[in-house]
């Protein structure tokens, strides 16, 4: 190429004074690379001209560099636009019901399992049913219906999430293995109709994120979106 080693210093030159300016990384963008073309037109040697072929090329070249860096700016705004978008609609679904695709629970023999479940109607009476992973009955635990100021009994438990204690034991008293056991219930609303429900379904009650990921709050727990299967 027509270019004398005047010309390739002080390209180089011009490179560096770049790096440290402001491009610690010596990474050429677009308007690097005119400067370096523009240089080497400058100091080409008059007796043997850089040819138009490789202007051309290098013209080129640099057309392409833009082009790519263009595209990588418009990639990383619709990154960021879905991201937001993405987070707008799991914050549109506050107030929506959450189901974890789930209603199960692991005990642990000798020990009290602690879990919570949703009513999404008022409560008049009702049970929650232990059963293990077949189906088969193991316990109830009954739905207490709080008093009221004077002692007496209330109409009703307003709707809401509950949590209930097992204590292991099964209808008869007898303490069941470690294993992973279901939760369903069912209950009397206020108007004396079956109602049913299940442990794994709440309402979403507020949204959090946290390094860039979502955990929807379910009951007492915040839950992440990826443990979530569906929304309704």
């Amino acid at each position: 190429m027509g270019i004398t080693s005047t010309g390739v210093n002080a390209a180089l030159t011009a490179e560096r004074s770049n790096a440290k300016d402001g491009n610690p990384n010596s990474i050429l963008g677009k308007d690097d690379f005119l400067k370096l073309l523009l240089v080497q037109l400058q100091y080409q040697d008059p007796t043997a001209p850089t040819d138009s072929e490789t202007i051309l090329n290098q013209t080129s070249q640099l057309a392409a560099l833009e082009s790519t860096q263009n595209t990588n700016n418009a990639l990383e705004k619709l990154s960021a636009s879905l991201q937001s978008s993405q987070e707008f609609s799991i914050i549109s679904s506050i107030g929506k019901r959450a189901d974890l695709g789930n209603n199960a629970i692991a005990h642990e023999e000798g020990s009290n399992t602690t879990f919570e479940v949703y009513f999404p109607e008022d409560i008049k009476s009702g049970v929650v049913t232990i059963t293990d992973f077949e189906d088969n009955f193991i316990a109830d635990i009954p739905i207490e219906i709080p008093k009221n100021t004077d002692g007496t009994r209330a109409d009703q438990l307003n709707s809401g999430v509950y949590q209930f204690t097992w204590d292991g034991l099964d209808s008869s008293g007898m303490r069941v293995d470690s294993a992973i056991y279901k939760v369903n219930s069912k209950y009397l609303d206020t108007s004396g109709q079956e109602q049913s429900t299940r442990l794994g379904a709440y309402p979403i009650e507020s949204v959090r994120f946290e390094d860039g990921k979502a955990f929807l709050k379910l009951g007492s727990n915040y839950v992440p979106l990826a443990d979530i299967v569906e929304v309704y």
